[in-house]
C-alpha cells in the first residue's frame, strides 16, 4: 500500500466517520481513472458504498472499462456541500476524495450481490422489480469495485468555526 499524502489544512480535515457519512449519503461522484495515452478521465458516475468499497456499474466497454483494466489506481470525488457565498468571495464546501484500486468483478455472485446493493440504494423496497432488471440486464451489465486505500474529507474553515460555536 502507498503511503498517500497528508492533508495541509487539518483543522479543516473531517473524522473517518463523517467521510463515510458522506459517501452513504451522496448518490454520485467523479471517478478518476488514467485514461488513453496518458490523459487522465474523470467521469460522473452513480455508486454504493459498503465495507470500505465502492460499486459501480458499467456497460461491458468503453473508455471507462479500458482505463480500469490498464490502471488500478483510480480516486474518486463527491462533493457534498457547495454554497457559494458570492459576497464573500468564497465557497462553503464539504467534500470527500477516496484513493484506492479497481477491479473488474468477474464472479457471478459478486456481481448479483453489487447489482442488487446498487438497485435497493435507487429504488429500495422493490424486490421484485429489481430482481426481474437484474434477470433481463445482468448479462449486459458491468460491475467496478474501487476499494479504498486512503480516504479524506475536508470542509470550508467556515463550516469548522460554525462547528465549533455550537459545541
Amino acid at each position: 500500500m502507498s503511503e498517500f499524502r497528508q492533508m495541509r489544512r487539518k483543522r479543516q480535515q473531517l473524522s473517518e466517520e463523517e467521510s463515510i457519512g458522506i459517501l452513504q449519503r451522496a448518490t454520485s461522484g467523479t471517478l478518476a481513472l488514467l485514461g488513453d495515452d496518458g490523459y487522465p478521465y474523470a467521469v460522473p458516475i452513480s455508486y454504493v458504498y459498503t465495507d470500505g468499497r465502492l460499486y459501480f456499474h458499467s456497460a461491458l466497454s468503453g473508455h471507462k472499462v479500458d482505463a480500469v483494466k490498464n490502471c488500478d489506481k483510480a480516486s474518486f470525488c463527491v462533493i457534498d456541500q457547495d454554497d457559494v457565498k458570492p459576497e464573500r468571495y468564497t465557497t462553503f464546501f464539504r467534500s470527500v476524495i477516496a484513493f484506492g484500486r479497481v477491479h473488474i468483478v468477474d464472479d457471478e455472485a459478486g456481481k448479483l450481490d453489487a447489482a442488487r446493493l446498487l438497485g435497493n440504494r435507487y429504488n429500495p423496497n422493490q424486490d421484485e422489480a429489481l430482481q426481474k432488471e437484474i434477470e433481463s440486464g445482468l448479462s449486459r451489465m458491468l460491475v467496478i469495485r474501487f476499494d479504498i486505500e486512503h480516504l479524506t474529507g475536508k470542509e470550508a474553515i467556515e463550516l469548522v468555526r460554525e462547528r465549533n460555536i455550537t459545541l
